[in-house]
């Protein structure tokens, strides 16, 4: 099988995401006063609307309106005023009444979009955006500075209710196949699930990978959802098709369901475009259908041929009398819109100096946002100056520590914003170098101390006097002529020997940058 940037050079990939969201911040359900929680008991908060039993009626729960207008706010969506919820067929044990309660053609939110920003190793799987000038267009990609942004459409938001939860006994990873019997938990039915459908704009897997990064981001901003995709109450199905590069018309997709993790969404998104290509250039055919991605084999599975719209009979909801959404209702929900992160990335731009890149990555993750703001708070009247190191710091070292470790809140560690403030500040200072900040940073992590008394312990405060180093510097010229002739000679790459040996007779205390600028002096004269 080709590689993916082998199929890329012939064929297109066209992406579309079905991005499935549980309003976990509710108290209750779509239709009914049953208690929304993760983890209880199974059948402990059903109920006859749940259920689906004879004779009981749905009621709309507001909030969960209130939080999908949040949404396609938020993404730039069109509210649509007049709206009904529909049944749609749905013949599974894990949804008792036997359809689901959506919506038709018309969702609370239509028409919206997003806008991508690509950079890095994750530009490349894009070919040819190289070949744009800085500021050019092509379809729906803006070439930038380090990548280009991509502007992709969102058909629509719809509200639906989830299903329960399967689950299989006997067979293989939890799956149907070889299992011995099946049980049913009906707590999650009726939870407000919020579908986001977009337009097939994108074309690689990365960006579809930063489409739901971004997204996630949004919906954890509005306080709608915890999105935890390890839980389920964000999930993603891939829709993928191929085309011969310059062709217009759309392939026949195939659909990648439930994906459970960013990684998975971008391997299977992969292997199924290397998987289609190797299909179509051996003469076979692609059909539509549902595939698993089984991360464990790095490869998709046909779960069952694809249903059409005709497959679940869509009719208006008799027990739902349409929905009317007035300009009040609308404007009371835009304003307890929060700062969203673009919003955010460009105060931090405009407010801190911060470049588009490092404002970008420093507003994808809550906890490098809470940090830096605490700690541009803390630096007060020296915010802004500090602001590039105190973003380093939080994209590089907290980052780090958090990936590391296994669902750790950096809040509750003794690393502050007040310390991170203190030890940015040292560096500034030249009082210790960044290889030395790096070891302060992991001991008041694991000392609990602040980081001048760290330094002052350890002995680490750099040597920046100037008239010690010029001393240091003249021993070791003297003691190297051999080395200070290759240099004048053209090897100037000997920079590195000779400040090497002046931190070595300083102990590791001397200032770099001073020792560098001190023996470029002397030995350019």
């Amino acid at each position: 099988m080709k590689t993916m940037e082998e199929v890329l050079q012939d064929w297109e990939a066209v992406i579309g995401l079905e991005v499935h969201c549980e309003l976990t911040k509710l108290e209750t359900k779509m239709f009914c006063g049953c208690k929304l929680e993760f983890g209880a008991e199974p059948n402990t908060h059903t109920c006859p609307v749940c259920l689906g039993l004879p004779g009981a009626l749905p009621v709309p729960n507001r909030a969960a309106i209130q939080s999908i207008v949040l949404a396609g706010l938020a993404t730039n969506c069109d509210i649509e005023k007049h709206t009904m919820f529909y049944r749609k067929g749905y013949m599974y044990p894990d949804m008792a009444k036997n359809f689901q309660t959506t919506q038709g053609p018309k969702a609370f939110c239509m028409r919206g979009h997003l806008d991508l920003s690509v950079d890095g190793r994750g530009a490349q799987e894009r070919l040819f955006w190289s070949d744009l000038a800085e500021g050019e267009q092509s379809e729906n990609m803006t070439r930038t500075a380090d990548g280009y942004v991509a502007h992709v459409g969102i058909t629509r938001i719809h509200m639906e209710e989830d299903a329960g939860k399967m689950v299989h006994i006997g067979g293989g990873e939890g799956r149907i196949a070889g299992a011995t019997h099946s049980l049913v938990d009906y707590n999650r039915a009726g939870t407000p699930l919020i579908e986001l459908v977009t337009e097939p704009d994108l074309r690689t897997p990365e960006e579809a990978r930063l489409f739901m990064q971004k997204l996630r981001q949004i919906f954890l901003t509005l306080g709608i959802s915890d999105c935890s995709m390890e839980e389920g109450s964000l999930r993603a199905d891939g829709n993928v098709s191929l085309r011969r590069r310059g062709a217009k018309e759309f392939g026949t997709k195939t659909e990648l369901k439930n994906i459970n993790s960013f990684k998975n969404l971008h391997d299977g998104l992969a292997y199924e475009i290397c998987r289609q290509a190797e299909v179509l250039e051996e003469g076979g055919q692609i059909y539509q259908e549902t595939r698993h991605w089984d991360p464990s084999k790095k490869r998709t599975i046909v779960m069952r041929v694809k249903e059409t719209a005709d497959d679940y009979r869509m009719f208006p909801d008799p027990d739902l009398a349409p929905y009317d959404l007035t300009d009040e209702f609308i404007e009371s929900v835009r304003a307890k819109l929060p700062e969203l992160p673009d919003e955010r990335a460009a105060r931090y731009e405009r407010d801190f100096g911060l470049t588009p890149y490092d404002a970008r990555h420093l507003v994808e993750h809550r906890f490098t946002v809470e940090f830096f703001e605490a700690a541009c708070a803390a630096a007060g009247d020296r915010a802004r100056e500090l602001a590039k190191p105190l973003a380093n710091l939080a994209l590089n070292d907290i980052t780090a520590y958090v990936n590391a470790g296994e669902g750790i809140d950096f809040a509750s560690t003794p690393f502050t914003p007040e310390r991170g403030v203190a030890l940015v500040s040292l560096l500034a200072e030249d009082a210790i170098s960044s290889k030395q900040a790096k070891e302060v940073f992991a001991a008041v992590l694991d000392e609990d101390k602040d980081p001048a008394a760290i330094v002052e312990e350890r002995g680490m405060k750099q040597v920046s006097d100037t008239g010690a180093i010029e001393a240091v510097i003249d021993e070791v010229l003297a003691a190297n002529p051999d080395k200070v002739e290759q240099y004048k000679g053209g090897k100037t790459g000997l920079i590195g020997f000779f400040v090497g040996q002046c931190m070595k007779a300083m102990k590791g205390q001397g200032n770099p940058k001073l020792i560098n600028e001190l023996l470029a002096s002397k030995l350019n004269v």
